[in-house]
Parts: C-alpha cells; sequence; structure tokens
C-alpha cells in the first residue's frame, strides 16, 4: 500500500481544486484501491483560495455578505481570522465582458469592511489573485472609508482610468485594519510600475489595448505619487491592489501559496507520502514562479518525494526531476474537448498516474 497526496490548483474555467483532486483520486483508486489517498486542493491566492482552506480546515465558518452578493462571504478561522478571496467578488471571470478601465475593487473592499469590523476578527488575511481591474485598491479603499478627492473636492468614480483625477486622499474616516494587522496573500512577485508592473504585464489580459496600457500605467504612477510609498515585488498583484491596500490600509505582503500550503496541512501530509500529484490548468515557465505547482515542487523536493503533475495544457515538458506528469489536452486529444468534461479526463489522467508508481 503508497500514501498519495494530491494537491492541485484550480483548473480556471472548467474545475474547482476540490473537483480536480476528487476526479484524479477517483481514477487513482479505481486501479489501486489500496493505497491511502489524501486529497488537499489548493490555491495561492486566486480564485478558489477559500474554498480549499475551507476543505482544509471544516471548523471554519462561511460569514455571508447579502448586500454584495448573494454568493459572498469570508471565512473565520480558529474563531479570530478572517479569510477574505478578491477573485470571489471583483474577479475577472465574474465579468460578462471585459473592462479593463472600468473594472474596480470595490465589492472586494465591501467584504473586506465586515470582516474588520466584525468583533470577533483580529487580522485579515486577503487572497489578491484573479482580479478584473487595474485600480490600485482604490476601489476596496474606497469601500473602507478612504476619500479620492479630484481637483473639485468631489469624489472620484470607480475604476483604473480615474485614478488620474486624484488630487488629495483622505484617510479620516477610514475603517481601522483589526489589532493584529491586514496580510496580503499574493501569487506573483511583480511591482506596481515598469515593464513588468501590473499594467504592463497583467492588464492586457484584462482586455487592455496598447494605447489602454499606456493610460493605466500613467494613472498608477499618479496614484503612487500621491501614496508616497516604495514600489516593492508583490506590490503589482491584483492590478496594484497590493500596493494601495499597503500604502493607505497598513497591510503586509505574503507568498500566497506558503501561506496557505501551511493553513491546508500541506507540511505534515507531504512528509509520509510515496507520492504528490499536484497541477493546474496550463504548465508553462510562469508555473513555477510563485505559484501553487512551483511551491508543491519545493516542497516535494525538500522533503524528498517524488512528484508527478496532472495538467489540462503543456507548454514544454514536465521537469527532468520529476517522476512526469499527464496532460488533459493529450488524453483527449485537444484543449476544448478536455474542458468540456474535465472530470472525465481528469479522472483517466488518474488512471495513467498510477504508472508512475
Amino acid at each position: 500500500m503508497s500514501r498519495i497526496l494530491i494537491a492541485p490548483d484550480s483548473f480556471k474555467g472548467s474545475a474547482t481544486s476540490i473537483d480536480v483532486a476528487r476526479a484524479i483520486a477517483q481514477g487513482w483508486q479505481s486501479l489501486r484501491p489500496e493505497d491511502e489517498v489524501i486529497q488537499i486542493p489548493f490555491a495561492d491566492g486566486g480564485e478558489g483560495t477559500l474554498l480549499a482552506i475551507e476543505y482544509a480546515r471544516p471548523l471554519s465558518q462561511r460569514i455571508y455578505c447579502p448586500t454584495v452578493s448573494p454568493d459572498a462571504f469570508w471565512l473565520l478561522l480558529d474563531g479570530s481570522t478572517a479569510l477574505v478571496e478578491l477573485a470571489q467578488t471583483s474577479g475577472l471571470t465574474l465579468l460578462p465582458t471585459l473592462d479593463p478601465m472600468g473594472a474596480h475593487t470595490f465589492a472586494f473592499g465591501q467584504v473586506l469592511a465586515m470582516a474588520a469590523q466584525d468583533p470577533r476578527v483580529e487580522r485579515i488575511f486577503c487572497a489578491l489573485g484573479g482580479s478584473a481591474s487595474t485600480d490600485a485598491g482604490v476601489g476596496a479603499l474606497m469601500a473602507l472609508g478612504i476619500r479620492f478627492l479630484d481637483a473639485q473636492g468631489v469624489s472620484i468614480d470607480l475604476g483604473g482610468e480615474n485614478l488620474l483625477a486624484i488630487e488629495s486622499i483622505s484617510t479620516t474616516e477610514a475603517i481601522t485594519p483589526p489589532k493584529d494587522g491586514v496580510i496580503l496573500l499574493v501569487d506573483v512577485n511583480s511591482p506596481l510600475l515598469g515593464a513588468n508592473g501590473a499594467a504592463a504585464i497583467y492588464s492586457p489580459q484584462k482586455g487592455a489595448t496598447k494605447d489602454q496600457v499606456l493610460r493605466l500605467e500613467n494613472a498608477l504612477q499618479h496614484f503612487a505619487s500621491l501614496a508616497g510609498t516604495l514600489d516593492t515585488p508583490g506590490s503589482g498583484a491584483a492590478g496594484g491592489s497590493a500596493f494601495g491596500l499597503c500604502a493607505l490600509w497598513g497591510a503586509r505582503i505574503e507568498k500566497g501559496a506558503v501561506k496557505i500550503a501551511e493553513l491546508c496541512g500541506i507540511d505534515a501530509a507531504l512528509n509520509s507520502a510515496d507520492l504528490v500529484i499536484t497541477g493546474e490548468g496550463r504548465l508553462d515557465f510562469q508555473s513555477f514562479q510563485g505559484k501553487v505547482v512551483g511551491h508543491i515542487s519545493q516542497l516535494a523536493a525538500s522533503a524528498h518525494v517524488p512528484i508527478a503533475y496532472c495538467v489540462g495544457s503543456l507548454e514544454g515538458d514536465f521537469p527532468s526531476q520529476s517522476a512526469g506528469g499527464v496532460s488533459l489536452s493529450t488524453i483527449a486529444g485537444s484543449s476544448e474537448i478536455a474542458m468540456s468534461n474535465p472530470e472525465r479526463y481528469l479522472f483517466e489522467a488518474g488512471v495513467q498516474l498510477t504508472n508512475l508508481l
């Protein structure tokens, strides 16, 4: 009997990390029912983070925010720690059409405000990933009571394109962060500004044209000059939301995958495993730069546990030091077919992965 740890990210647009882990496990156990298979769905701060932590921490409590949306909620962990996910309320997948200039983080800020004002909450973790906007978190900060005023002393409109209109910032009515602080869980090392920043790298993925990228960069530069805070690695996360929350709400940045692994109990499960299986929708060079797959790979190497990959599609080859892996697009014949019925092909992937043990 072998002990198998399955710890994947979500396959964005087709399956949650919980669905992915379950289907792979079912495929594996269809051939090896005697094995002990441990499922720890994982995330790095993006879409599905709340669900992954809730799965690993069944005693956590959902606190719904119906005034934001019927499905909006945050998690209360251990009676005093709140976990809020940006993608759940201000995520890219929620928009019917891309809106790179007008998209904002106000709904995320509303949930954040509710968590901050809950008397039980002493610390907040913010999962920053999968955002639809490039507004430097100004929308969220507005929901937290911070005012961004134009030359006439009127509050600016929401959206990244409106940051250029800010002439002054007032924090006098800001909601106070909890006593043990606010920690931002990020999945990128990008700064706010420049060639590797929030506008240049990520706003095209949110629908921005070349001209809009330049306008957003100028808007972020203007906001940064008013905020008066240094641009640091990770500040560009979630369209610069990490920068805004650090500059004006006293938050601090941590690597999302590292903290979420701790919250989910990955380390303990790895130490007794004979094989770990991880994966995501598309495996490429970015997968190993602060993402789920990269962090699980590092943990497995440190624990001297063989690792295998189950991915939707593959750019290049699986890492040479790994046990190998499978691609759903290869199994199905195309990415489109794989995405049309992901659980079927994840099950088959689980079957094929048994050959690697």
